[in-house]
């Protein structure tokens, strides 16, 4: 019986795929084989070239003293050079609150922690540059936050230049003898330079008050007779510290004194002496011997930081009568730290940086009032004795204040360099913006 096929015609087999023939085939195996390990190869290569590099660039980053991941480095490095600096004159401030920042250079610690240079200065604007990783953990890259203020120092800005800028105006004022009430105060991280700083500048201060004293002797712009002679004035130093709630005179033995405020509603420190000093170097002399009382600590941050606010008042006042004619207030703050700069502290420690930093918080909060609604806003003085003792650089129409923030250039430190940043920043919102040229 035959079987139908159905019209369909009898199934052929399809050509093989290695119908070129096996040794063409293995030639073309073994070719990709190749390719790959020279690829392969290639890659390792790479890779050793790479690792040899990153070695000698972190060997030059050492020797130029910033240690730290080369990754990262090398980054803000190109960061610089895609932003180079623009020349720009700088200017003296002569409105009633000028705020500027200072750098301070990478230290040996930082050094021994490979902490690399993380901050970048173009006057007047302050960069941070804030090492992170994307969310696959590996790839890395910088978040670059700026604020800008009246001045700007980098590592190689000499304490002289920030004193020029920013103290040397308030010199002038306080001279005048019109009874100007002046303040420079140093805000910042704990081991950021704000003593070193404000060490110098009490220094220089010394030296021009007596200078200007003896320049006022001629008359003024206006062709009326100085006001303030040396002759007739005398230059008195008092030096105290708050610490731990509590007020103490440091150049009469730590004696325990009260702030209070008189009738007029005017900030008064009882019991306060006051000593007279006739030439730069007895008033240096007194100074120093203040500086040396302050209350020190080592904390995490700082072997000897200073853990008071410090408030040094130099007055002016006629010989006659004894009218204040002038007085300037530098005022050396507390190092602020944050939760994780205290975790090796014991508990007088903890205790003693929450205060701190709580005295700061209201000095903050002072601030923002008046900047939110001036002279209508309510502002909590009484908040802390720092910002009671503070009060004339706020309400006083015969006042001028400046804020030296320094700040820390290791990448460990940038979240309290923000926070310093925007601290200042703040402060800044409330200045009146009027400039003079230096020659």
């Amino acid at each position: 019986m035959r079987m139908s096929t159905g019209g369909r015609s009898p199934a052929r087999k399809s050509p093989s795929l290695f119908s070129s023939g096996p040794g063409k085939t293995k030639d073309g195996t073994r070719r990709a084989i190749e390719r790959m390990e020279a690829e392969r190869e290639a890659r390792r290569i790479a890779m050793a070239n790479r690792k040899i590099e990153r070695a000698e660039e972190e060997q030059r980053n050492i020797a130029a003293g910033n240690p730290g991941d080369v990754d990262f480095i090398g980054q803000v490095r190109s960061w610089r050079q895609d932003n180079a600096p623009v020349s720009r004159e700088r200017e003296t401030f002569r409105g009633k609150i000028c705020i500027c920042v200072r750098k301070r250079p990478v230290s040996d610690k930082e050094r021994a922690k490979k902490d690399h240079d993380s901050v970048t200065v173009r006057n007047p604007t302050v960069y941070v540059h804030s090492a992170k990783l994307k969310v696959d953990g590996i790839t890395k890259y910088l978040d670059h936050n700026g604020f800008a203020f009246d001045h700007s120092f980098d590592e190689a800005g000499s304490t002289e230049d920030v004193y020029r800028y920013t103290t040397f105006p308030l010199v002038e004022f306080v001279v005048e003898g019109r009874g100007g009430r002046a303040t420079c105060f140093a805000y910042g991280q704990t081991g950021s330079g704000k003593t070193h700083t404000m060490s110098g500048i009490q220094t220089m201060v010394a030296e021009d008050i007596f200078a200007m004293l003896h320049l006022h002797e001629e008359d003024d712009d206006d062709g009326r007779n100085a006001q303030c002679r040396r002759s007739e004035t005398t230059v008195t130093v008092s030096f105290y510290e708050l610490y731990g709630g509590r007020c103490q005179d440091l150049l009469n033995e730590r004696r325990m004194l009260k702030i209070l405020e008189d009738g007029k509603g005017e900030v008064v420190v009882t019991g306060l002496e006051e000593f007279e000093a006739e030439n730069p170097e007895e008033l240096m002399c007194l100074v120093e011997k203040g500086n040396r009382l302050r209350t020190t600590h080592a904390t995490e941050a700082n072997d000897t930081s200073s853990r008071s606010h410090a408030v040094c008042q130099i007055a002016l006042r006629d010989k006659n009568n004894g009218r204040l004619k002038g007085k300037l207030s530098l005022v050396d703050l507390a190092g602020s730290e944050r939760g994780s700069d205290t975790k090796s502290h014991n508990r007088q420690r903890r205790t003693e940086s929450a205060e701190i930093n709580k005295s700061l918080l209201a000095l903050k909060e002072c601030i923002r009032a008046l900047d939110n609604g001036g002279g209508q806003s309510h502002v909590p003085y009484r908040s802390s004795k720092l910002t009671l003792v503070l009060k004339d650089c706020f309400t006083s129409p015969l006042a001028r204040t400046t804020m030296v923030a320094t700040v820390s250039p290791g990448a460990s430190s940038c979240d309290h360099t923000i926070n310093t940043l925007r601290y200042a920043d703040r402060v800044k919102e409330k200045k009146s913006e009027t400039y003079i040229f230096v020659p």
